[in-house]
Parts: structure tokens; C-alpha cells; sequence
């Protein structure tokens, strides 16, 4: 059964800095490039960070950019969103995906609320 599971969300003042995971199981994670996308109410979904199979590629979204940073390590199936200098306009509930070629998985989602 394929899991991805996040956690790490909350609340945090504006400023701050949160770290957030996604662990993956029921599938071989290596050969999925993972993303992290996240949604604010009444908003569409949109990309934040991406990281390829091996790892070797990052590519964030340009709002992002130099705050956040997405890894992974394939020994414990899990890929992670630091989050710094976090805005009120962040605030969302942050989904972790995998994909590759003819399969696309979605976790459930962590709510991040950045509030003073």
C-alpha cells in the first residue's frame, strides 16, 4: 500500500522556521522524483520545490526561493521542506508527491499557519 505520510506543520510567527517531512513506503522511493506543493484556502495548488530521483536537481518555486530547501535520503524514505523567513501568505496546508512516469502519489497534507 502506498503511504506518504507528512508531518511537521503548525503554527509559526512570521519570520520563523519550520521543517517539514514526508515519509514514503509501498513504493520504490529512488526511482520517484518528489515535490512538495502546498494550497491556501480559496487558492489552486501550486508547486513549492521539487527534487529529482538521484537528488543531484532542486528547483523551487520563485517565491521561495532562497528560504526554502527540499532533500531527501533514500535510506530512510523520506524527503524534508525547511522552510525559513516564513511569510502570513504561506500559510497552507503543504502536500508531499511522487512521480514518476505513469504514477503520481499524494500525501494528506500538513497545515502550516504562519500568524503572530
Amino acid at each position: 500500500q502506498v503511504q506518504l505520510v507528512e508531518s511537521g506543520g503548525g503554527l509559526v510567527q512570521p519570520g520563523g522556521s519550520l521543517r517539514l517531512s514526508c515519509a514514503a513506503s509501498g513504493f520504490t522511493f529512488s526511482g520517484y522524483a518528489m515535490s512538495w506543493y502546498r494550497q491556501a484556502r480559496g487558492k489552486e495548488r501550486e508547486s513549492v520545490a521539487h527534487i529529482s530521483r538521484s537528488g543531484s536537481t532542486t528547483t523551487y518555486g520563485d517565491t521561495v526561493k532562497g528560504r526554502f530547501t527540499i532533500s531527501s535520503d533514500n535510506a530512510k524514505n523520506t524527503v524534508y521542506l525547511q522552510m525559513n523567513s516564513l511569510k502570513p501568505d504561506e500559510t497552507a496546508v503543504y502536500y508531499c508527491n511522487a512521480r514518476r512516469v505513469g504514477k503520481d502519489y499524494w500525501g494528506q497534507g500538513t497545515q502550516v499557519t504562519v500568524s503572530s
